[in-house]
């Protein structure tokens, strides 16, 4: 209960119920000329103005020690600057250590990277076949003398060949290196696995100056800093001794008040109550004091506004005061009473009662009335707004989460049913979909549709719609501005796109539309309809202006989907263009193979089957570093390098050599135009088999290394050397001879395939040798089993596939002789081949046979070297070689009228359909298909 004093010669506030009301409101506890002070037994004692009794003096003290004096406030305001000084203290303490630390540790992982990278044996190491063996010591030794937590030695990849977890060893440098490689000092603070460290990188630089290897130090903070635990207690001693001093001093301050102020005058008590008095008629809710026996007591302005209250309420029954029954009932009842609302006439009040008795106070009650009606309503509209604003942020971050034209619109559906319409259609061009340009386009196909229900009686997605022109959809697409239809019963344009259709659709319960055109800049790309159903009110020009803003946002991202799609299939195109459309004939090997580009981009892989001389195949896979166009079109020179190469039946590491000599040219000249173009990084496998020997020889440049499948089930991974990636230069390639039974598979693959974000290359070899174990006879099973089991849902790298079954020429399909040195013997040969090819039922291709053979044996007679040797294979040609030991290549020439010679070669490359020259370690093969009749 609030009580007024009443002092002769002050000026008293108004407030309503007159004169009378105000006194009954002052009476209980004002008196003319004194003061009253209530005890805490509830007791009244009296002080004149000459001076205060002993039991006053006793609740001045009490007033003061319970915090209302000033001595108390002052204590706690000198208690709180302590404590804030402590803290200041410890955080500038705790920020100049931490700065020390950073700084030392930046300073030590310098040094300690500098000194090793400058450490004489370390760039020797750096160039020995196994640094690891040599560097891994060294860096563990160093970093146990210098307290890093680490010393990792990296080639100019950055691939480690040192770390304090040997598990490491071998993968990506996690950091910044460029500026390293550049021969600057890279310095950076990051989080690692073992929490805040700092990490340097220097370069390895040889005599010339160029960088060979890169060296990181790093260590953490905490083992660097520690001068904060040893400043922390002096600190605090601090802190507590200036806290006990402020402690004292205070009281001996609260002590002296108390002993001069005998605690609050009659002014600053009047003083109290006029402000008190002046705030509760300025406020802004409405405040009742009643008496315990219901009478009003007090009212302030804002509850005679609204309530109504009759000029003389003080002093009447809550019941009499003119409320609704269930009001005057709450307010006399005197009940607690938390945020009740009431209907007051036309307003909502929020109405809060609490009684007065609580603490030994006076029978009574309290109560507050707020209007809730303008804040309902203000809220209401706050809410509305909050809801749109978060949906236009949703639609930023939620659409276009994937470069796909068809799922952005999908995401866009989804994203406004039910939070904006109860039905979303999105209807793009054809042309939009493949990544084109909407020209001259009337019809669109339904590309997405959500909606509260699945019935709904609406065109379904991927049926292809031509919308009539007097439709809100056609005008929109035609304008380029979307359209409101308020009222789907009473819009005749609309309903002339389909009656029937139109009909069903206002049975089921749409009544309201809304149409925007998906517009980037000057094109248009389709159109959006919002439906409403459910909520009675039909769409409004805010809602208008909230569709268009989200379409605006979603027509962006669709955009993007599709520029990306148009520019990824552009670039497929090209890829698929480089490689094989079919493979060619031959008889050595049953293929099948897989080739899935990258979901995020086109890369550089590419493979080959190129059948060879005698018979024999090639199989060639390869990779190429990157993705994109430029990897694209790098693929199709090597792939056309590998053809020309092939034809001169090269050795398969010759071959590789050949290869990496090309990748360097296209460096060299790559950079030489552009000045800053990314070196080429290529890998390769070159196979090649011969189904007469069962022999399969294979090099490898950087690649995985091919998978076997014997004839049993068992798999392995054959040790073919690996062999460094195409463009280093400089280095050699080995080759590996393998020995092949007939339905042997060989398969070989991309890194695509077995390696990752997710898992690593040795992982993923364990995979395929398990998914290989569990495949099927045929080459087609193999591959269809492989990729089921290691293809991941959205490859992040191109996959390319061959599983090859091997054949073997049976013997009888063979035929061979030894050729003496001597003339005579060409005839011998002749005879013996025109038998061996009547028992093969070739008699129409004796005669070619014979003078082929006739000029070839002649010629390694007349210019090679014995051994001399000839053979005859029967595939899908008929195939004749004669080997020497001569390394001369003979060469196809015109012989003039008077010459002797040089016509053997003309007829030999007239009669037979391919003719060329191979060469062996023990010499050379000159051979000539025919085919068969």
């Amino acid at each position: 209960m609030v009580r007024l004093p009443d002092r002769s010669g002050t000026r008293s506030h108004r407030r309503p119920g007159g004169p009378r009301a105000r006194r009954a409101g002052v009476r209980a506890h004002a008196t003319h000329g004194r003061r009253t002070t209530r005890t805490p037994a509830g007791a009244f004692t009296t002080k004149g103005r000459s001076g205060e009794t002993e039991p006053g003096r006793v609740a001045a003290l009490r007033s003061a020690l319970t915090g209302r004096s000033i001595a108390r406030q002052v204590f706690v305001l000198q208690v709180v600057i302590v404590l804030l000084l402590v803290v200041a203290a410890v955080v500038a303490l705790y920020l100049q250590v931490r700065h020390d630390s950073t700084q030392e540790a930046r300073n030590r992982s310098v040094a300690v990277a500098e000194a090793f990278a400058n450490a004489p044996g370390t760039r020797a190491a750096l160039g020995a076949p196994e640094p690891t063996a040599i560097l891994q010591p060294r860096a563990e030794a160093a970093r146990k003398a210098t307290g890093v937590d680490f010393i990792v030695v990296m080639n100019t990849d950055g691939i480690r060949y040192t770390h304090p977890k040997p598990n490491r060893i071998g993968k990506k440098f996690v950091g910044t290196i460029a500026p390293a490689l550049a021969g600057g000092t890279v310095v950076e603070e990051i989080n690692g696995t073992i929490g805040r460290l700092v990490q340097a990188v220097v370069p390895v630089k040889d005599p010339d100056g160029k960088v060979v290897g890169l060296v990181s130090a790093g260590i953490t903070t905490d083992n660097v800093g520690g001068a904060a635990n040893r400043q922390l207690p002096l600190v605090l001693l601090a802190a507590a001794v200036g806290l006990a001093l402020a402690t004292a001093g205070t009281a001996l301050v609260s002590r002296r008040l108390l002993r001069q102020t005998h605690g609050l005058g009659p002014h600053e008590m009047t003083r109290m109550y006029e402000h008190h008095d002046a705030v509760l008629h300025a406020v802004r809710e409405g405040v009742l004091i009643f008496s315990g026996e219901g009478r009003l007591l007090l009212a302030n302005d804002e509850a005679h506004r609204l309530l109504d209250l009759p000029a003389d309420a003080e002093g009447r029954p809550a019941l009499d005061l003119g409320l609704d029954p269930e009001t005057a009932d709450l307010l006399a009842s005197g009940r607690v009473a938390t945020d009740e609302v009431h209907l007051v006439k036309d307003r909502l009040l929020a109405v809060n009662q609490r009684p007065t008795d609580v603490q030994g106070g006076p029978p009574g009650s309290v109560a507050t009335l707020r209007d809730s009606t303008e804040l309902r309503a203000l809220s209401g509209r706050a809410e509305t707004a909050r809801e749109r604003l978060n949906m236009l942020y949703d639609a930023g971050v939620g659409i276009g989460t994937s470069l796909d034209v068809t799922r952005t619109a999908e995401e866009l559906a989804e994203l406004a049913v039910p939070r904006f319409a109860d039905f979303a259609t999105v209807d793009l061009f054809d042309a939009v979909l493949d990544g084109g340009q909407p020209e001259g386009a009337t019809a669109v196909r339904r590309t997405a549709s959500r909606g509260i229900r699945e019935d709904a009686p609406l065109y379904k997605v991927g049926r292809q719609i031509g919308f009539v022109d007097t439709s809100p959809q056609a005008r929109s697409l035609r304008s380029g501005q979307a359209a409101l239809e308020p009222d789907l019963a009473a819009a005749p344009g609309w309903h002339a796109q389909d009656l029937e259709r139109t009909g069903q659709v206002l049975e089921y319960g749409i009544h309201s539309l809304i149409t925007v055109p998906l517009r980037a800049g000057a094109l248009v790309l389709g159109v959006v309809s919002f439906w409403r159903s459910q909520k009675p009110d039909p769409f409004d020009a805010e809602e208008l202006a909230l569709a268009e803003e989200l379409v605006t946002r979603a027509a962006v991202s669709i955009d993007n989907a599709r520029r990306y799609t148009r520019e990824h299939s552009m670039a497929v195109t090209l890829q698929r263009s480089l490689l094989p459309r079919t493979l060619p004939e031959q008889s050595a090997l049953d293929i099948a193979y897989r080739y899935l580009p990258a979901q995020a981009g086109v890369g550089g892989d590419w493979f080959d089957v190129l059948p060879l001389s005698g018979a024999r195949v090639a199989l060639v896979v390869g990779d190429v570093v990157g993705h994109g166009l430029h990897a694209a079109a790098t693929m199709g020179r090597l792939r056309t390098a590998v053809h020309n190469f092939s034809t001169l039946d090269l050795p398969p590491d010759e071959l590789l050599v050949l290869l990496d000599e090309l990748v360097g040219r296209i460096d060299q000249d790559e950079t030489a135009e552009g000045g800053s173009a990314p070196v080429t990084g290529a890998t390769c496998l070159y196979a090649v088999y011969d189904p007469v020997s069962r022999t399969c020889t294979i090099a490898r440049a950087g690649h995985p290394p091919p998978a076997l499948i014997r004839p049993d089930g068992s798999v392995d991974f054959p040790d073919v050397p690996a062999g460094p990636p195409l463009g280093l230069g400089g280095l050699p390639f080995e080759t590996a001879d393998l020995t092949l039974e007939a339905g042997s598979r060989l398969v070989l693959y991309t890194d695509g395939l077995v390696e990752d974000r997710e898992r690593d290359i040795d992982e993923g070899l364990e995979l395929l040798r398990g998914a290989l174990e569990r495949a099927g006879g045929s080459p087609e099973e193999t591959c269809r089993s492989v990729l089921e089991s290691q293809l991941p849902a959205r490859p992040s790298d191109d996959v390319a596939l061959i599983v090859a079954r091997t054949r073997a020429l049976s013997a009888d399909r063979v035929a061979e002789w030894q050729v003496p040195s001597d003339p005579a013997a060409v005839g011998q040969i002749r005879a013996s081949v025109s038998h061996r090819l009547t028992g093969w039922g070739l008699e129409e291709l004796a005669f070619t046979t014979e003078l082929v053979l006739s000029e070839l044996v002649t010629n390694a007679i007349r210019y090679g070297g014995d051994p001399i040797h000839v053979r005859v294979l029967l595939d899908r040609t008929l195939i004749c070689e004669v080997f020497d030991s001569s390394s001369t290549s003979p060469h196809l020439r015109y012989a003039a009228m008077t010459d002797e010679g040089g016509r053997g070669l003309f007829l030999v490359a007239q009669l037979a359909e391919r003719w060329g020259t191979r060469y062996t370690p023990d010499g050379k093969v000159i051979w000539a298909e025919q085919p068969l009749p």
